[in-house]
């Protein structure tokens, strides 16, 4: 199998290797803290062995589930917000046929999302969309109280009792949640859904091989046994005892960490390739409610080159210098496409005839990280053989171990999100949720 790889050599005109180097000791320990769970928020390492630790009962469970919603439906909504849908949708997004959704015929449902905003429009028109439709739904939530998701599987659950009927919408529904407590588990078990567990020691934004992803993109139709084989060769890759310098997610978060002290406060995650846009909002959560803590962080930014460069580019080009780029480079395309010669060239590209429209985006990466380098941002380079499940499960799990390695050099909890509960308390309290009387009153003062 081969397997993605790192490249930092265009980072080295900033930081050294040695600066590099210097952090070996902190990510060494770092990853000490993350297998002997010394560390910050050690009660939520259930990512850290998890791709090995799946079952053959457990995928098999996932699969039957799966085609039992392709039998009965058309489209499946997935219900849930952050971590709960940025994973599945990333994959889906990477792995699908862009234009899928405007051919007649699919062999899988469609996979939509719901939950992830507040949006009434969104909302008004999904279930628009969906009048008439043989849809089911996917929900994903712990406590199953959580406001976005909750309102859309309020409304959807309704349209969908009242198209098809109480009995069949039960088994047209699955809910992912707590064990054994929670508004959702209380409600699946009382309904009779099919239900699978989100374990209490995986935080949402590490979810994504977990049924929270497992499952909406085994109903899309893609190889779960692939996705998670990757993560488990780079799980082995990135191990417990595999040298610094071997070890791609502990260079990763030592040229990163190096970068930052260094003053670059912004890391860019770049793509070339369109199918990468969700992966990136997915990299964007777990690092950003990973690190953006005490006053301390990297800011997680994403572009999709080469569209965003003549948008960004110019920023990034000649802007302050507190950025880096990690540039994700797909090696090898699923399809082919020749540009050809026109007899009148009006327009110049005679020069292009006969050549593949990837080689002309891959010299388009090869000079803008030419031109950006020598503006002073540096570059690192991940280069995905290609876009498959088994590569994108490499992936998953290098940001992953990366990620908990970084927090710890950073010195905070990779693992929580306290900052994300501020506004939670103060829209409660401005809707007059009970409970919320005195953080009203305390807001009403300052508005």
């Amino acid at each position: 199998m081969k397997s993605i790889e790192l490249n930092i050599e265009k980072a080295l005109g900033t930081v050294s290797k040695s600066d590099v180097f210097a952090l070996q000791d902190k990510a060494a320990n770092g990853i000490e803290m993350l297998h002997k769970g010394t560390g910050k928020g050690n009660d939520f390492l259930g990512w850290l062995h998890l791709p090995s630790e799946i079952t053959e009962a457990h995928l098999a469970d996932l699969e039957a589930t799966a085609q039992q919603m392709k039998e009965r439906c058309d489209i499946v909504v997935v219900i849930g917000i952050g971590g709960s849908y940025l994973g599945a949708k990333a994959v889906i997004e990477a792995l699908s046929d862009t234009f899928e959704f405007l051919h007649h015929e699919h062999k899988n449902p469609i996979v939509l999302f719901a939950g992830q905003n507040i949006g009434e429009d969104y909302l008004y028109e999904l279930q628009t969309l969906l009048k008439g439709k043989s849809f089911g739904i996917v929900v994903i939530s712990k406590s199953g109280t959580t406001t976005e998701p909750a309102i859309a599987f309020r409304l959807l659950k309704e349209q969908l009792e009242a198209q098809v009927g109480k009995e069949e919408a039960k088994h047209r529904i699955v809910a992912i949640t707590d064990a054994h407590k929670g508004a959702l588990r209380k409600l699946a078990d009382t309904e009779g859904y099919k239900t699978f567990v989100i374990a209490d020691n995986v935080g949402g934004r590490f979810s994504v091989l977990t049924p929270v992803g497992l499952l909406p993109i085994a109903i899309a139709g893609f190889d779960i046994r692939a996705l998670v084989a990757g993560a488990v060769a780079m799980e082995k890759a990135c191990g417990e005892e595999v040298p610094f310098e071997q070890n791609p997610a502990a260079i990763y978060a030592a040229t990163r960490n190096a970068l930052y002290q260094s003053g670059k406060k912004v890391e860019i995650l770049v793509n070339f390739n369109p199918k990468l846009h969700y992966f990136a909002e997915w990299w964007k959560q777990l690092y950003g409610e990973s690190e953006g803590k005490d006053h301390l962080g990297i800011f997680p930014a994403s572009v999709d080159f080469t569209t965003d460069l003549h948008s960004m580019g110019q920023w990034i080009q000649e802007g302050e210098r507190i950025i880096f780029e990690t540039v994700l480079s797909v090696a090898q395309m699923k399809h082919t496409v020749t540009i050809p010669s026109d007899q009148e060239n009006l327009d110049g590209l005679n020069y292009l005839a006969g050549k593949r429209v990837d080689e002309v985006n891959k010299m388009a990466e090869l000079g803008t990280q030419i031109a950006h380098v020598d503006g002073g941002v540096p570059n690192l380079k991940i280069v995905v053989p290609e876009l498959t499940e088994t590569y994108l499960g490499q992936l998953i799990y290098f940001f992953e171990k990366a990620c908990g390695i970084s927090g710890y050099i950073l010195g905070v909890n990779p693992f929580n999100q306290p900052g994300v509960e501020a506004y939670k308390r103060n829209m409660f309290a401005l809707l007059n949720k009970p409970g919320y009387e005195e953080e009203s009153k305390a807001i009403q003062a300052r508005i």
